[in-house]
């Protein structure tokens, strides 16, 4: 037979009839939906996910330096993982900010700058976290509020099963007050109930490779938790913040948004809290995280009693920050420290380093890449964060010299020992600067000294920079240590030369390449090639050549046999559908030579055929369907078409089988005249009905 070198590699050129003789013996019965599944649970290292986030959570927590807290889950959790004392968010609002979260991308990218934007109206096409992970062969399930949009949580590109998520009871801010001590158990409340449904999800999914995302709803205002956890903090001593008016010398704007806080019973529509008041408050937010924290403790005492903790990597985080009346802010929604300032946990079994608080300055955009890093899935090249694996492994490692963070026309970066703010283009509409080494309270807005204006300078280039310039020099010798499974050849991208090498190996009991039995099962056959399909275009290599979806128009009819194979066998699975798809764009993105028309399939059809064929160059097209007399039946106008290949379903000429006047056509032979510019051609079909 046949052989042909390219890039080094021996490709085996064969026909459609060698293609489906040898893969169509299996059959279709081997299929089935768990077959990718297995891929994931039978890789090494490759763990659950855990994904655990709060709303309006500061890091006052125990493991945080705060003793006075009652948080012992949370911070066992800590004991066992990394810490990161330096965890900043990119938004200080719950939807750009688990927007920014849930899709490696920053509130710039993803155009979600307020609770009711939709990232996909923007990026219809964009690949969620969870999304990755189930494409990868993941079950992936959400509980409580992940993400802020009901229509985004529900996302079905994302999620394995619905999302679940407590009953919403609405009630009247003019009547209820910021906090509540109920007498209550806590699974009548939201987040008791979302942690029990949690409990149950685990015991269901305990035997698949899962990623599970948990979203608990305190301590979003108004602080409501069953009096047991305020008698927690009944002796305890809690301050007050260093200052409750706005820092010196800050521009209106930084301070200026509305507070919703005000719009409840208990507090005064204008001028500062009460001292009182103020401690009030905040007792009852330590209440709604101790409350909280016992419902994450339930969560992980169900991982320990079905034995998951050791295989499953574990996120906690915040979304943002919260004011407790810093500068007399209460709430979220400034670029100050106290509302862009985010807990950040992450426990990834077998760690070295346990136990450990790191300085590294880290964003929650890196949330991400380090869970495709941590359960070695290949990292989409479109991410705007950076894995945190390397700082789990060596925390004191130097890092991003900045995190960046935005608010409207606000944008704010965070370095070591600064804050630096510009409001408006070019800080045309005030500047901040914050010297954390002299004053941790920001005090005083330091931006318009005199002796500060070189410093000024050189942040503000910083801030423009942006973030990639903050990333650390090592981030670009960082690579996975093993090569992607689907990448056959290993030559750093997942393309042609990989889907072949895996058909060249159907059916052979030693496979000339091991990896050709991509899901491990002991036979290679059309799962392990859309396996491959389903990934193609990845790569680890930055600097690998992209994967070219352009196909010599010799292996055409190659494709065409993997695809009908592939229908044949098809069981619904999101890997089938995924692969399905991408051998189709294969096909329809071909470079010809000359113009086709091809048969049109099925044929003898009822009710309705697909009619295929090639365009070498643009045309007008049209098909005219007629009898055996002569007399029209149809006419079907496509139009202005541009060269390429139409031939799937989605691309081909489609005739629901009736004619002109949309009645069904009778059995027999009818013929049908393709015209595309100035070629021409004519085929039989037949109709039995």
């Amino acid at each position: 037979m046949k052989k042909t070198t390219q890039h080094g590699i021996q490709l085996r050129a064969f026909s459609r009839r060698d293609f489906l003789s040898t893969s169509l013996k299996a059959g279709t019965a081997a299929f089935t939906t768990n077959l990718f599944p297995k891929l994931g649970a039978r890789a090494e290292g490759q763990y659950n996910v855990l994904f655990i986030i709060a709303d309006d959570l500061r890091p006052l927590l125990g493991c945080y330096g705060h003793p006075q807290m009652h948080t012992p889950n949370i911070d066992t959790l800590a004991q066992r993982g990394t810490l990161f004392n330096r965890a900043y968010c990119q938004y200080p609002l719950c939807s750009p900010s688990r927007t920014s979260m849930i899709t490696g991308l920053r509130p710039e990218t993803t155009g979600v700058q307020n609770n009711s934007a939709d990232f996909r109206q923007k990026l219809p096409d964009v690949v969620t976290l969870p999304q990755h992970f189930k494409t990868h062969g993941y079950h992936t399930q959400s509980v409580g509020r992940v993400l802020h949009l009901p229509t985004l949580q529900d996302d079905k590109n994302s999620w394995s099963s619905p999302s679940w998520r407590p009953a919403w009871v609405p009630y009247d801010k003019e009547t209820t007050p910021s906090w509540q001590a109920l007498d209550a158990e806590d699974d009548e409340l939201r987040d008791g109930k979302a942690a029990k449904r949690a409990v149950e999800v685990l015991k269901e999914i305990h035997n698949t490779q899962f990623f599970l995302a948990l979203g608990f709803y305190k301590p979003h205002l108004p602080l409501q938790a069953p009096k047991k956890y305020y008698e927690l903090y009944k002796d305890a001593n809690f301050s007050l913040p260093a200052s409750s008016d706005p820092p010196d010398a800050v521009p209106a704007i930084a301070s200026g948004w509305s507070e919703p806080i005000r719009e409840f019973q208990d507090i005064p529509d204008s001028g500062p809290l009460p001292d009182e008041k103020m401690l009030e408050v905040i007792q009852a937010y330590a209440a709604s995280v101790s409350y909280i924290d016992a419902q994450i403790g339930r969560v992980l005492s169900q991982l320990d009693a079905l034995n998951l903790t050791e295989r499953t990597v574990i996120v906690f985080a915040g979304d943002h920050g919260f004011h407790l009346g810093e500068h007399g802010k209460w709430r979220k929604k400034t670029l100050f420290e106290a509302s862009l300032h985010s807990p950040l946990i992450i426990s990834v079994p077998g760690q070295t380093h346990q136990d450990v608080k790191t300085d590294a300055l880290v964003e929650l955009v890196d949330i991400y890449p380090t869970l495709c890093d941590t359960c070695r899935l290949p990292t989409p090249s479109q991410l705007e964060g950076l894995s945190l694996m390397p700082v789990i492994r060596q925390p004191t490692r130097p890092w991003k010299t900045a995190t960046f963070s935005k608010l409207n026309s606000g944008r704010s970066m965070r370095t070591a020992q600064y804050r630096y703010t510009e409001w408006g283009n070019g800080g045309r509409l005030g500047r901040e600067l914050y010297d954390y080494y002299s004053d941790p309270d920001e005090t005083a807005n330091i931006a318009n000294l005199p002796e500060n204006e070189k410093l000024v300078a050189d942040l503000s280039q910083q801030l423009h920079a942006g973030w990639r310039a903050a990333l650390p020099e090592l981030s670009r010798q960082i690579h996975p240590s093993k090569t992607l499974p689907w990448d056959i050849n290993n030559d750093g991208v997942v393309d042609n030369y990989d889907l072949i090498l895996v058909a060249e190996n159907y059916d052979r009991k030693n496979p000339t390449h091991p990896k050709t039995d991509v899901n491990k099962d002991g036979q290679v056959d059309i799962t392990d090639l859309l396996l491959v399909a389903s990934h193609f275009g990845e790569s680890v290599n930055p600097e690998a050549p992209a994967a070219d979806f352009k196909i010599p128009p010799a292996h055409l009819s190659l494709v065409e046999g993997w695809l009908t194979e592939a229908r044949l066998a098809d069981d619904g699975s999101d890997v089938f559908q995924q692969g399905i798809a991408v051998l189709e764009q294969l096909i329809n993105v071909s470079s010809l030579t000359k113009t086709t028309l091809l048969p049109n399939y099925p044929n003898p059809f009822n009710p309705e055929t697909w009619i295929p064929y090639d365009l070498a160059e643009d045309a007008e097209v049209h098909i005219h369907i007629h009898n055996l007399k002569g007399e029209s039946i149809r006419e079907l106008s496509l139009g202005f078409q541009p060269a390429g290949t139409y031939r799937t379903q989605t691309r081909a000429a489609h005739w629901d089988g009736r004619n002109s006047m949309g009645e069904p056509v009778a059995s027999g032979i009818y013929f049908y005249t393709f015209q595309a510019g100035s070629f021409k051609a004519i085929r039989q079909m037949v109709i039995i009905k």
